[in-house]
């Protein structure tokens, strides 16, 4: 199956963001998709997260990987249209997954450099395309990721602006999000956890996303589903995915 017929299957449509969804995302690089799953499919999420750091016997959730290959309950982080539509258009070539992965923010975990996932920006070409589910609310108090809005295209680096790049910036500001709400970044914005204040975890996963033909050196993001994944997913969403070693 080719590229394209793989999304049009996923119900990718040209229609399927808004042309002001699409300005909003290319001038600030990030967008906000509410309602995208519902609370209790969050808890659902949430719950086998628990559950597979219980299993595992994690002890930072931040190394709970791979959670597309243990559940079905997070098929919906690499396979729903809206957020596959915003990933083609930052993108804007074939793309393949990184896989599901638990960024729980724990309290009192300081905050976070600013960074961005991969290399800077060059001549406006994107390698990278960040998704977000919050898991619970995002809030000032519990360390709701920070973003510069417009910094992918600034032709600038952190460095440039900040001596520390885990101080505040000024242009900065933090993406207050309900569950239910998926977070777009280009992986190119600068971005990061605040510090929680709160006495719970700020919990979330991410889905991932990077240009298909990117170098070896970028072999590091392989992370190709399972054969029971695989089948569960069908074709289309394959297709999304490193074939299995």
């Amino acid at each position: 199956m080719a590229f394209e017929e793989s999304l049009h299957a996923l119900g990718v449509r040209s229609a399927t963001l808004s042309a002001q969804e699409k300005r909003f995302l290319d001038e600030q690089g990030f967008l906000l998709l509410h309602d995208v799953i519902t609370p209790a499919e969050a808890q659902r999420m949430r719950q086998k997260m628990e559950e597979r750091l219980e299993l595992e016997q994690i002890a930072d959730p931040a190394e709970c990987v791979n959670l597309q290959n243990k559940s079905e309950v997070f098929d919906v982080c690499v396979t729903h249209p809206r957020v596959l539509a915003a990933v083609a258009h930052v993108v804007r070539e074939e793309f393949k997954s990184n896989g599901v992965n638990a960024f729980p923010n724990l309290p009192g975990r300081k905050q976070q450099a600013l960074h961005v996932d991969g290399d800077y920006a060059q001549n406006g070409e994107y390698l990278t395309c960040n998704s977000m589910w919050p898991l619970t609310d995002f809030t000032e108090e519990n360390g709701a990721t920070r973003v510069v809005p417009g910094s992918h295209r600034s032709g600038r680096r952190i460095d440039d602006d900040l001596r520390d790049p885990k101080d505040d910036h000024p242009q900065q500001i933090r993406l207050i999000a309900k569950v239910g709400t998926v977070v777009i970044f280009n992986g190119h914005l600068w971005h990061g956890a605040t510090l929680n204040r709160s006495d719970h975890r700020r919990a979330s996963v991410t889905s991932f996303w990077r240009r298909r033909r990117l170098p070896a050196s970028w072999r590091k993001f392989y992370n190709p589903l399972t054969p029971a994944a695989a089948a569960r997913l069908g074709a289309a969403a394959q297709n999304l995915f490193d074939p299995p070693l």
